[in-house]
């Protein structure tokens, strides 16, 4: 029962899908770097390649071609630049050996050997994974954090964009032993919806930037892990990786059976030296097609069944003296809506994801009040300001937009210069 409600109570599955009506609703202080990344011998794009400037929190991430924008404020130029991305040796370069844009920085694929000694160091990989959790307290963030991050969420219908959001939030991260939830604001947003495409049917994630906070699995572990479900968990060594020149294990899981009504197949990647969790990439078990029925869905019309196709989630930790601290979440869910008397059922897909770009240890105890605090049942409002202005983001850092978002960003444009031009021919007083 309780984990059924945890999960009931999870916004990062959350869909609203809803009946609507076809209404079409100074002086630079940084500097900005831009290109790619890609694995050195195959030329192929790299995603979510984390590239953090050194010894600050300023970081950035690539996208899903393994295009980066990075902007880095005037006091740091003289730094350096870490890239570091799992299975790969980090690579570190100064500012100075990077132009403005068009630079491409490449890869190369670690080897990774671990002694019998280490892995006999553990029972089972399921000791070790108890002990991860067991000591999430003393490896991971213990105290408040106040953190800025880059949220990005793409609805597409089949293949095509339907609807974009973009945030920047301030994060006011508590411990992970606080009972406290982490508590978000909106700093700067904008986002754009064509109801065209989406025909009768409306669907949107309920919870926004939660939706990617709660995959903080550190912080919010009730969410895949409790005492009463590890043991209902398979757990196997697979083969050691490596990251930002670090060793760590590498976790499978995967269901024993059907005991649980909500579960998850995956991997957790573990720190070697501190057991901390590093990253976790999982998915949720859809294989039982009668059970997972609406099984995304928070609201719907009567007349609207929801099956969900994937539900992909993923989550990344940095290191910063001593501690892991969350730095980068994301989510995929596919479905697929079927309407009473209509013949074809339609298939949505749903993008989410955060980077934290800067953070600092919240020495000051600063606050968000309650009027700015986002509601975790948030669904940010449609709004198509911003997209015309190509300086909208300023200093910050964002997770550069894919072609395809690229795209959409265009259309919109377009669509408000239309709108622009028939609001004047209209107030010219011509038809």
């Amino acid at each position: 029962m309780k984990t059924t409600l945890y999960f009931k109570t999870l916004a990062n599955t959350f869909l609203t899908v809803l009946l609507v009506t076809f209404t079409l609703t100074a002086q630079e202080d940084f500097s900005e770097y831009s290109g790619k990344v890609v694995d050195g011998k195959t030329n192929k794009a790299l995603e979510a390649v984390s590239l953090n400037v050194n010894e600050t929190n300023v970081s950035t991430i690539t996208n899903s071609e393994g295009e980066f924008v990075l902007k880095v404020s005037k006091e740091y130029l003289d730094s350096k630049v870490i890239i570091s991305f799992l299975g790969y040796n980090t690579k570190v370069v100064t500012l100075s050996e990077l132009s403005d844009s068009n630079n491409t920085i490449e890869l190369y694929r670690s080897v990774t050997e671990l002694s019998e000694v280490n892995i006999s160091a553990f029972k089972n990989a399921e000791s070790l994974v108890r002990t991860v959790f067991g000591n999430k307290n003393k490896n991971h963030q213990d105290e408040s954090v106040y953190m800025t991050a880059f949220y990005r969420e793409t609805i597409k219908r089949r293949n095509r964009n339907v609807s974009l959001t973009e945030a920047v939030v301030n994060i006011l991260k508590y411990p992970n032993k606080s009972p406290v939830a982490d508590a978000i604001s909106l700093n700067k947003a904008r986002k754009s919806t064509d109801y065209k495409r989406l025909d009768t049917v409306s669907v949107k994630l309920q919870g926004g930037p939660f939706s990617t906070i709660y995959l903080d699995i550190m912080k919010y572990p009730e969410y895949i892990f409790t005492e009463a479900t590890i043991d209902s968990y398979n757990f196997s060594f697979d083969k050691p990786s490596n990251i930002n020149n670090r060793n760590v294990y590498v976790v499978n899981f995967s269901p024993k059976n059907n005991a649980l009504n909500y579960s998850y197949n995956g991997k957790l990647f573990i720190d070697v030296e501190s057991l901390a969790l590093v990253s976790a990439d999982y998915s949720l078990d859809l294989s039982n097609k009668s059970r997972s029925k609406n099984l995304l869905v928070k609201k719907k019309p009567s007349n609207v069944i929801v099956y969900p196709l994937e539900a992909n989630y993923k989550v990344n930790y940095k290191e910063r003296g001593g501690k892991w601290y969350y730095s980068y979440s994301n989510l995929f869910l596919e479905f697929k809506v079927n309407k009473k008397r209509e013949i074809f059922n339609k298939v949505y897909s749903l993008s989410s994801e955060m980077a934290v770009t800067d953070w600092e240890i919240n020495s000051t105890e600063q606050r968000i009040k309650n009027k700015d605090k986002l509601r975790p049942t948030v669904i940010i409002t449609d709004a198509i300001s911003g997209f015309s202005d190509p300086d909208f983001w300023g200093k910050y850092n964002l997770i550069e937009p894919d072609k395809s978002i690229e795209s959409a960003i265009e259309k919109i444009k377009k669509n408000i210069e239309k709108q622009k031009q028939k609001e004047e021919s209209t107030a010219n007083g011509n038809p």
